[in-house]
Order: C-alpha cells, then structure tokens, then sequence
C-alpha cells in the first residue's frame, strides 16, 4: 500500500521548501492536494517524483508540470485572495486545485476532452473553479480580465492573444523554449504595455498551439 500522504509531505519538504518557495499558503496548498488523484492509475505510485508526470491522453505529450517548477511559478505570480486566475492548458486539474486554495477564483482551460472531463470530476467540489473546454491558444476572452495567467506547459511562440486578457497589474507566467535553454519568465502589465523577465531555468513539453510555426524553404 502507497502511503500517499508521507510522500506528500516528502515532496513538499524536499521539492518545494528548498526552491525558494516561502509563501506558507503555496506550501500549505501544495501539502493538501493530493496529487496522484489527478494521475493515471499507472502512475499514481509517480505522482510525488521530481519530474512532469505523463497524462497519455491526446496527441501531443502532456503533463502535470514538475512540482518544484509549478510551485516556484506560483511564488513568483504572488497570488491574492481576491485575483482571478486563468490556468492555461489546465489538463487533468492539479494545479487548479492548489491555486483554488490561494485564488479568489480559477478558470481552468483545457481542450482535450478527456482531460477535462477529469478535471471536471476532481474539481467539482471547490466552487471557485471553472472547467473551460476551449482551445487554448484563444484563452477565455468573456472571463477577461485576468489577474494571473498561468501556463501548465511550455510555449515557443509568445501568446499574445492570451496575453491581452491581463489586468493591469497582473502576471503571466510560462516557461519559454528557444535559444539557449528555455526559462521560466514572469511578465506583468502597466501603462506602458507588458514587459517581462526570466526567472529561472525549466523545462517542461510545449503545450498544443504553441509550437514553432513551421517555414518551408524554396
């Protein structure tokens, strides 16, 4: 038998407190939630390992991002009580689950129908969170503005459509492919436009819509 809560709370003491995330709700979330809920059965032994874990479903790889990546991500997004925050490429739900424990509310946008349909049943008892099925390279302009925007899973090509529903104020955070290495940025919103900054390396797959836009040479 899997003794699900002490690798929990192994996770919690040997993945997220040495990575720089002191904000003690983050901690208190990331130590309640359980994470292999929100796993495949094969994987569920998996769910507190320090790496993404595989969902399977669709085309495209997707996962549930590496915990320490995730929980640096919302350190930096410095969520309040009161902000409205969109997840995108919300998958099987984990990540809305603990930020529903920082957020006034979450919209949790996925796509693939399956993960959704998970997402939905995993989350249906936290009343501040919403399952959007929708594409996500379009985010959910009628719930617009944002005070957060997350991103569970790497882009190349900058999401400007989902970045025009930020707040003013707000912050938008992906890990980024290209160059060197991809990184973890924090972008936010003020009169002049947004601006962003790299945070720390990570490497997570790209989500489906924000691949490279393929040239073809004559």
């Amino acid at each position: 038998m899997v003794d699900f809560p002490a690798l929990r709370t192994k996770m919690v003491d040997g993945q997220v407190r040495p990575n720089d995330v002191t904000d003690l709700r983050i901690i208190d979330a990331m130590g309640e939630v359980p994470r292999e809920n929100f796993a495949p059965d094969d994987q569920k032994p998996l769910a507190y390992l320090d790496r993404d874990l595989p969902l399977g479903a669709g085309r495209a790889p997707r996962v549930l991002i590496q915990p320490m990546v995730l929980a640096r991500m919302l350190q930096y997004a410095a969520i309040k009580p009161t902000d409205k925050v969109l997840e995108v490429g919300s998958a099987s739900g984990y990540g809305a689950a603990v930020m529903a424990r920082l957020a006034g509310s979450v919209v949790a946008l996925e796509q693939d129908g399956d993960l959704a349909t998970i997402a939905r049943r995993q989350l249906s008892g936290l009343a501040n969170v919403a399952v959007v099925e929708s594409s996500l390279v379009k985010g959910v302009r009628d719930a617009a503005p944002f005070d957060v925007i997350i991103f569970n899973g790497a882009v190349v090509t900058f999401p400007d459509a989902i970045a025009d529903q930020l707040a003013k104020g707000g912050r938008l955070l992906l890990v980024e492919e290209g160059g060197s290495a991809p990184w973890a940025k924090i972008y936010t919103r003020d009169d002049a436009g947004i601006s962003g900054r790299a945070l720390f390396n990570a490497s997570v797959p790209v989500l489906p819509g924000f691949e490279a836009v393929e040239t073809f040479a004559f």
